[in-house]
C-alpha cells in the first residue's frame, strides 16, 4: 500500500501543529520545517481546515492549530479522508478493464489486504503518533521554539 504525498503532508502537518501545542503556526513555517513546498501545503492546509482538523486564523497574526485534541484524531480515518483513491489493483476501480476480474482471486486478497491496513491505522490517534517521551526530539528535529 502506498499513501501520497497528499495525505503524507496532511500528516505531517497534524503532527507538527500537534507537538507544538496552542501556538499558531503559519504554512511557511511548517513548509521550513520539513523542507517542503509552501504551494504543496496550502492545498492540504485548506482542506484540513475544511474538514475541522484545524482552525486557522487570518491576519498579520493569524496562523493554524488544531481544532481538535490529537486523541480525537484517528489515523485510519485521515487516510479515508486524505485518499482519492484506495484502490491497490485495477479491479477495484470504476474503470476496470481486466478481463480475468469475474474470475481471479487477486481481488478478494488485496481487498482483504487493504481492509487489514485500514484496521491497523484505525488502532491509532495523533496522540500516539506524538507520544510524550518522543515530543522533545520531534521539538528539536523539526526546530521548534
Amino acid at each position: 500500500m502506498h499513501i501520497t504525498r497528499y495525505t503524507d503532508y496532511s500528516l505531517r502537518v497534524l503532527i507538527y501543529l500537534a507537538v507544538q501545542g496552542d501556538r499558531l503556526a503559519t504554512i511557511q513555517e511548517i513548509a521550513d520545517s520539513y523542507d517542503i513546498s509552501k504551494n504543496h501545503l496550502m492545498k492540504v492546509v485548506h482542506q484540513l481546515n475544511k474538514k475541522g482538523y484545524i482552525e486557522t486564523i487570518r491576519g498579520k497574526k493569524g496562523g493554524m492549530r488544531l481544532h481538535m485534541a490529537p486523541s480525537d484524531i484517528n489515523i485510519g480515518i485521515l487516510v479515508r479522508e486524505t485518499e482519492q483513491d484506495l484502490s491497490i489493483v485495477e479491479c477495484f476501480s470504476s474503470k476496470n478493464a481486466c478481463k480475468i476480474t469475474p474470475v481471479c482471486g487477486l481481488k478478494s486478497m488485496f481487498g482483504e489486504a487493504l481492509k487489514a491496513f485500514l484496521e491497523v491505522l484505525d488502532k491509532y490517534t495523533l496522540a500516539d503518533v506524538i507520544q510524550d517521551q518522543h515530543r522533545p526530539q520531534l521539538l528539536r528535529l523539526l526546530q521548534i521554539a
